[in-house]
């Protein structure tokens, strides 16, 4: 149990979200008065809820049909933390904007809550393109979609199946597979991934027969001298009024923190496998010059087919780019969609 302790430290960049420590131009919580705003739920193809957050700029003029981004949150995190944030920004430039809760989180169904399921979360972004092409503001030929953090791969695994994203950005991407068989740089050996999928296996059986559900470690309740700076970069977020955010019905304690049983799902989950087949559509890959995480965007990049795009951002770590508005490039997305979704 330490070494998968250790290991989940390691992995705590998976489970990030929001800012609000002003001081460091964080504003997770930012509210526009430039967009409207509007609760929607849909359905997903396995005809579970799909609860998102709607923004559209108040300027738009009545009649037209507006591009649109899906932006899906931090692993772990739910649609109030940090997708929010940058669904609003880009709201403000011209695009109709929908921050989802994936299935299992925050307000989307899903039982129980905290359960990994790449397959779905992958769908959810299919079927938030089917909501939005219901809608007469959208123009569902310029459909683009933004992942964040964990969110990131699921964009690229809806977008080799789904054409109807035009165009795939990701910041601060996490690949949730490599992540969980690899370790941060390739630090989990074969072994200890054996060790991990018997231990969710084995938690899975104690589940089924009537065993309380385990979580894993997430981001850490508390700090002590021997905390990983990475824990520490989560917890600074997660844990503090800067991006704690608490869904109704849930623990706070609990926020953040995957089912146990269900990670080993993980282990089978290649997002960039045939990642170049999306091509001729757009790639940007936006990471910051000293994040834990650069090694996934810089491998998208790598194996991506043209055209694409990766973009550091200085002095920028992974957390930084959840919610840190002076280091966001907004600018740099907001271009990126509408050179790419016209």
């Amino acid at each position: 149990m330490k070494m998968l302790t250790l290991l989940f430290g390691l992995l705590a960049s998976t489970f990030a979200a929001t800012g609000a420590d002003m001081s460091h131009g964080a504003d997770n919580f930012y509210k526009s008065d430039k967009v409207n705003a509007e609760k929607v739920t849909f359905k997903n193809q396995y005809q579970m809820d799909v609860v998102g957050m709607l923004f559209t700029p108040k300027n738009a003029t009545p009649g037209t049909k507006l591009p649109a981004i899906v932006i899906g949150h931090p692993m772990g995190a739910v649609k109030e933390q940090s997708s929010s944030l940058y669904a609003q920004k880009l709201a403000e430039q011209g695009f109709a904007t929908l921050a989802i809760d994936l299935s299992f989180w925050g307000e989307s169904a899903g039982k129980p809550g905290h359960l990994i399921s790449p397959e779905i979360y992958t769908d959810d972004f299919s079927a938030a393109v089917d909501y939005l092409s219901t809608q007469s503001f959208v123009d569902p030929e310029k459909i683009g979609v933004l992942g964040i953090c964990g969110s990131g791969s699921f964009a690229i695994s809806a977008a080799k199946i789904d054409p109807r994203l035009k165009a795939v950005a990701t910041v601060s991407m996490y690949n949730m597979g490599a992540a969980f068989r690899n370790g941060l740089n390739h630090s989990q050996t074969v072994e200890q991934r054996k060790a991990f999928i018997a231990t969710a296996t084995a938690q899975r059986f104690k589940e089924f027969t009537g065993g309380e559900i385990a979580y894993i470690p997430g981001t850490v309740n508390k700090l002590d001298d021997n905390t990983p700076a990475i824990q520490r970069e989560f917890y600074d977020f997660y844990r503090t009024p800067r991006g704690a955010y608490t869904p109704k019905g849930e623990k706070a304690e609990l926020t953040t923190k995957p089912m146990l049983s269900s990670i080993g799902k993980f282990m089978n989950f290649y997002p960039f496998n045939d990642i170049e087949t999306i091509s001729p559509r757009p790639m940007l890959f936006i990471t910051g010059d000293h994040a834990h995480s650069r090694e996934f965007s810089e491998d998208a990049y790598k194996r991506a087919a043209q055209p694409k795009e990766l973009y550091v951002v200085p002095n920028a770590g992974h957390v930084d780019l959840y919610d840190r508005t002076d280091l966001i490039p907004f600018a740099k997305l907001a271009s990126f969609f509408k050179t790419n979704l016209k």
